[in-house]
């Protein structure tokens, strides 16, 4: 899902040094910084135990109890596929609802509720044909009528949907989206109850894996027309995957139960999963070692090193079909109409720091805006090759161009979403900021739910933590968020040329002329940068030996029903 990733408190060990202090000594100042917040927490009481022989005597043993336990980060705002953001959200979302197309444990695009397709010779033309055994969770059939009800909805301005733009690969749905066509207008269509057909208005070499989406999830329709906003709450939601909710207590836990009207249900294992909102990594860390967790969302970095050492086996890092970045909010100053100073402290950010003292797991420090990606080659600035004491200099150039000096610092909030993880990465490039430009920034943190909100009100940011995860594995995915229609284009940049080349690369065929233009679009963004990349993500999870069927993909997609629990 592209979705946002949303990932308490410690002191901040301020830096003795004057923020005067340049090159070498400034750098080893915020390594400083760096190492005395980290030793503000060590490693937590070790209690780890596991009982008897993981799958018995033959390895293999099924435990009597198939219950999954896992941390989920963030609590959820809502389990409307329609209306969902995040990644909280999406996981949860897999495991509920089923779309045409789905994945296999290694990231492998397979049927899903469409147990076959066929596409146009003009690539304009996606044919369905849906599986008989299809059912809701109230045993109802899913018919191809329900995934035209689904997509009409999604594109419909009412639902409200902020990831309704990645549909407009299909016909008109661009017109709907902005009020111009009525939804029954989309090019999709049901010309009998297992036959589904999308129009495209181009071809779009990525419509397959962008309907693993939960914006293309069909829902029941009888359910929605009868409890309106409410359908997603427990007792009410019918849905259409291998498990169905039971139990949702806000900022507790979420209970899914195993949906035997499943078409798939005989290949189902796992029969109860228990899903915890933790934002707190170190909390979650705790948890998972007191074995109430099976699977963690994410790790504490401060831990990284103590993890490795003891639970490493248990450690499970891939790459991750993500951009960690920091937006600067363009509709207003201090950063409106002045690309010096957004530059200035883009260029002023050492990500080496970042990635090797900070986070650690292998993340890639990032100098463009899309990351590696199938059939596409990343932008980057000519000062991407720069050691970081000459980009230290020519940062300090341009902040004093934009209007700013040591004498009259930049004030600016940095705010994000609740997370210790998220608050140490703040905190350093605060520390940068001020060390290398003499920068004022105060930080500010925020629940997640409450941090999109205010996000998406600009009137209210400055600096936003921010991170994109791929709904797709195609550089379009990131491509079309900073489109100025986007509407989680959250600094609210506007660049005519940009969407020019972005609107452009929707009508080519030729992939090559495609992520040609897809290129010259990145090298705009980041001559502009009205966000500053700061890694490329790697997934990071710690999963118990008794779990079984995890297998790590590209996009950190694991559906439930794949895992099963080892005798333990």
């Amino acid at each position: 899902m592209r979705r946002r990733r949303p990932h308490h408190h410690r002191p901040f060990c301020h830096c003795p040094f004057h923020h005067e202090i340049r090159g070498r000594y400034a750098r080893a100042c915020i390594v400083f910084t760096l190492v005395l917040f980290a030793a503000c927490g060590g490693p937590v009481e070790n209690n780890d135990s596991v009982g008897g022989l993981v799958g018995g005597v033959a390895g293999t043993e099924l435990a009597e109890r198939q219950v999954l336990h896992k941390g989920i980060g963030a609590e959820p705002q809502t389990l409307d596929p329609h209306r969902a953001e995040g990644v909280p959200s999406a996981n949860i979302l897999r495991d509920l609802f089923e779309g045409l197309v789905s994945e296999a444990p290694n990231g492998t695009l397979i049927p899903g509720a469409a147990q076959r397709w066929t596409i146009s010779p003009d690539g304009k033309t996606y044919t369905f044909f849906l599986r008989e055994d299809g059912r809701w969770s109230n045993g109802d059939p899913v018919t191809a009528a329900d995934f035209v009800y689904g997509l009409r909805r999604s594109v419909d301005p009412n639902t409200l949907s902020q990831y309704s733009s990645i549909l407009y690969p299909i016909e008109n749905a661009e017109a709907i989206v902005l009020g111009q066509l009525p939804p029954d207008k989309l090019g999709v269509s049901a010309p009998d109850s297992l036959t589904f057909v999308i129009r495209l208005h181009a071809p779009a070499p990525y419509l397959l894996g962008l309907l693993t989406h939960s914006t293309a999830y069909p829902v029941h329709a009888p359910t929605v027309e009868l409890h309106g906003r409410r359908f997603v709450r427990p007792g009410n939601l019918v849905s259409n995957g291998a498990y169905r909710l039971d139990e949702w207590v806000v900022q507790s836990r979420m209970k899914l139960v195993r949906n035997e009207k499943y078409r798939d249900d005989a290949n189902t294992t796992i029969d109860v999963v228990y899903l915890y909102p933790i934002e707190n990594a170190d909390a979650e860390l705790k948890r998972y070692r007191a074995s109430e967790l099976d699977i963690t969302e994410g790790i504490p970095y401060q831990q990284l090193t103590w993890i490795r050492a003891h639970l490493g086996d248990e450690f499970r890092v891939s790459p991750y079909l993500g951009s960690y970045y920091f937006g600067l909010n363009v509709t207003r100053p201090p950063f409106k109409d002045s690309p010096k100073l957004r530059q200035a402290l883009a260029m002023a950010i050492d990500r080496d720091i970042i990635t090797m003292r900070i986070t650690g797991a292998g993340e890639i420090a990032a100098y463009g805006w899309v990351p590696p990606v199938a059939n596409y080659q990343g932008q980057q600035p000519e000062w991407a090759q720069w050691t970081q004491e000459r980009r230290n200099e020519e940062a300090r150039r341009l902040y004093r161009e934009a209007g700013y000096s040591t004498s009259k610092p930049l004030e600016v909030e940095i705010m994000y979403n609740t997370s210790e993880n998220h608050k140490r990465v703040s905190i350093a490039i605060a520390s940068m900021w001020k060390q290398v430009l003499g920068v004022k920034a105060r930080l500010a943190n925020q629940e997640w739910k409450v941090f999109l909100e205010t996000r998406k009100r600009k009137e209210k940011t400055e600096v936003f933590r921010d991170g994109w995860i791929g709904d797709y594995n195609d550089a379009f995915s990131f491509a079309q968020l900073m489109h100025s229609a986007n509407e989680l284009n959250g600094s609210g940049w506007v660049n005519p040329a940009y969407d020019a080349l972005v609107d452009a690369a929707t009508l080519e065929s030729d992939m090559l002329k495609r992520a040609a233009l897809m290129q010259e679009a990145e090298r705009l963004l980041l001559a502009d940068m009205p966000i500053i990349p700061i890694y490329f993500y790697v997934s990071k999870h710690l999963v118990k030996p008794w779990v079984g069927g995890y297998q790590s993909n590209i996009m950190d997609h694991h559906y439930s029903k794949n895992f099963y629990i080892l005798k333990h």
